[in-house]
């Protein structure tokens, strides 16, 4: 499958205390096939992960949430870990440019903790995801329906429990990339966006 993903451009966003694993597996996995990454963060500089309850690596930021475009990318990668969604939830720039990807209809990829944000964005509501198992109650109050599978496809949004389930994340994800945006619901009535 090697190109697969020749001239695509994928954003990765996370922030300090992101899942080392689940940041560095997708990045390497869409490498592979020839996307360009690039590392999109709440503040410029580099940014440390977390892997096995102690800080691990840190990689540069290539892009701030505030100068990154979501229009010149063509999908979204959300690693988690508990620290990194959690401080990125509370940002609303950081929630406006996940919205704008799920707005456009474009991929989006979230793991473990990762799909906190897209509670936080109003984007689980009807779908079908799963995530780390603590949140399967925050994705059921945001409407949306939590499955225990490795990896979980609804109309471009890949979704998956942990670091083990990150080669068929990436084969998920590498899929919906290829096939590129899905026609969705742009707002649910009555909500009003940040």
């Amino acid at each position: 499958m090697d190109g697969a993903l020749n001239g695509k451009r994928v954003a990765i966003l996370a922030t300090n205390g992101f899942e080392y694993d689940e940041l560095i597996g997708p990045c390497d996995g869409l490498t592979q096939e020839g996307a360009k990454i690039t590392i999109v963060s709440l503040e410029p500089g580099t940014i440390k992960g977390w892997k096995d309850g102690n800080w691990s690596g840190s990689i540069p930021v290539d892009e701030t949430v505030s100068q990154a475009d979501p229009s010149s990318f063509d999908a979204l990668v959300i690693p988690g870990g508990v620290i990194n969604p959690d401080k990125m939830r509370m940002d609303p720039g950081a929630v406006r440019f996940v919205r704008a990807f799920f707005d456009a209809g474009k991929p989006i990829g979230a793991i473990c903790h990762g799909p906190w944000m897209l509670v936080e964005a109003n984007v689980v509501q009807d779908r079908t995801l799963t995530s780390w198992p603590s949140l399967k109650t925050d994705i059921a109050n945001a409407g949306g329906n939590w499955v225990d599978e490795p990896a979980v496809v609804d109309e471009g949004l890949v979704t998956s429990r942990n670091p083990g389930d990150i080669p068929e994340f990436n084969r998920k994800l590498i899929e919906e990339i290829q096939e590129g945006a899905h026609v969705r619901e742009t707002a649910h009535p009555g909500v009003r966006l940040l």
